[in-house]
């Protein structure tokens, strides 16, 4: 008898060894790479110093105390920098400091359902009643309708701002994001119009997982982070690792005005709040990486379809800005924008040359469009840098002036100069 236990122990332990070594030696996605010949050199200082100070004047505009930069231009040089300090009164920014990616997660989590797809595991025109029963009044729409944000579902982060101000460090479970969603009413019908939904990525997230059988953590990891070697960058419960940039939130004084002067700090808000819409947590070095992959279709499962069609942000906005599969397009430039309390960030890259712009602002009580103006700033300028020796400079021609949005972002100021 015991000598039988014995061997049926011996037997477990060695297949768990062999369990364990397989999956050691389980290979890695290959490494992609983007396609972009990027100039190994730095931008003229003449152009750096018109980006450093248009980032200076959006920062005072909005309270923040600091920002972090990158610019890459394929034919003429790079420019990544840290600009003031992580928080009133701490240490220079570090370009290297990690901070919440917040909307850039969302053509992350398109990226997951376009991979699934490619793989044959789910459909564009699957519909969440197909995965999930848990949502009955929703059953009808579908996987791209959530990528796309035309689902008309109602959003979530509103229902619980306050409770996330209160209590920044408490981890949200993604169904219950949902529920807060799915408790207020429709928009609009599914497919009629684009509208913003952070519900519909934390939903998408938790089709995929169903579909797939994975956690978004290793679907993340498999399709997105490590092909691209964004070995920074990840979706966790809680606040994420790394050197963070503080963040903040400006407070209301007495007058019910936002005062500059007495941030609240946010820089432990759980990345849960965001999940699969908002979660991220990246560095300016791979969101540029990522933005650019994204632009240009460097990754097997990326398509034309993805961004065709794109329809108008709003009857009020120009043509030529549009969204669809998880991106906004201005222009030929692709990427995303958004805040969660804390930060504002903006990622875009042009879709012929791989020209990236990614900007962190660390204070979010002002609108997320002070970070996209910024960015298309500053993209504006890049579009127009010398080419370095032995290199020509395409045309770029993008729909504004550095000026013309100057005046835009003026109109979103909440502190003085």
């Amino acid at each position: 008898m015991a000598g039988r236990v014995s061997r049926r122990v011996l037997a477990a332990v060695t297949a768990l060894g062999l369990a364990i070594g397989l999956g050691a030696c389980a290979p890695e996605p290959d490494r992609v790479d983007i396609g972009v010949d990027q100039v190994d050199g730095a931008l003229p200082s003449d152009l750096t110093t018109q980006m450093q100070e248009l980032t200076q004047t959006a920062m005072t505009s909005i309270g923040a105390s600091g920002a972090i930069v990158s610019v890459s231009v394929p034919w003429s040089g790079e420019w990544t920098a840290g600009v003031g300090t992580s928080g009133v009164g701490g240490p220079k920014v570090d370009p290297s400091m990690t901070f919440k990616a917040v909307n850039a997660t969302r053509p992350m989590t398109c990226d997951l359902l376009y991979a699934l797809v490619e793989k044959g595991t789910v459909k564009l025109d699957d519909t969440i009643g197909k995965w999930l029963d848990s949502y009955p009044g929703e059953s009808t729409v579908t996987l791209a309708q959530l990528c796309d944000s035309t689902s008309g579902i109602h959003g979530y982060l509103n229902e619980i701002f306050s409770r996330v101000l209160t209590v920044p460090e408490r981890v949200w479970n993604p169904r219950e994001l949902v529920a807060y969603g799915l408790g207020q009413p429709a928009s609009f019908a599914p497919g009629a119009r684009f509208g913003e939904s952070d519900t519909g990525y934390v939903l998408l997230g938790l089709v995929l997982e169903r579909a797939s059988g994975q956690s978004l953590d290793e679907l993340y990891d498999e399709y997105v982070f490590q092909p691209l070697g964004m070995g920074s960058t990840s979706v966790p419960m809680g606040v994420g690792g790394g050197d963070r940039l503080k963040g903040s939130y400006l407070d209301s004084g007495e007058d019910g005005k936002p005062n500059c002067k007495a941030p609240l700090d946010m820089t432990d808000l759980t990345s849960s709040v965001g999940s699969s819409a908002a979660g991220a947590v990246s560095t300016v070095s791979d969101l540029s990486t990522y933005v650019r992959a994204l632009a240009v279709g460097a990754r097997p499962y990326d398509t034309d379809q993805r961004f065709e069609g794109a329809p108008p942000i709003s009857d009020s906005l120009p043509t030529w800005f549009t969204a669809k599969g998880g991106a906004y397009q201005g222009g030929s430039l692709v990427g995303q924008y958004g805040s969660l309390p804390g930060y504002m960030v903006a990622a875009f890259a042009d879709r012929q040359t791989g020209m990236s712009v990614v900007v962190v602002l660390n204070d979010s009580r002002a609108s997320s469009n002070v970070a996209r103006l910024l960015a298309w700033q500053l993209a504006a300028l890049a579009s127009k840098a010398p080419a370095a020796d032995g290199r020509t400079a395409p045309e770029v021609g993008l729909p504004w002036t550095v000026e013309s949005l100057g005046e835009e972002l003026a109109g979103y100021a909440i502190c003085g100069g």
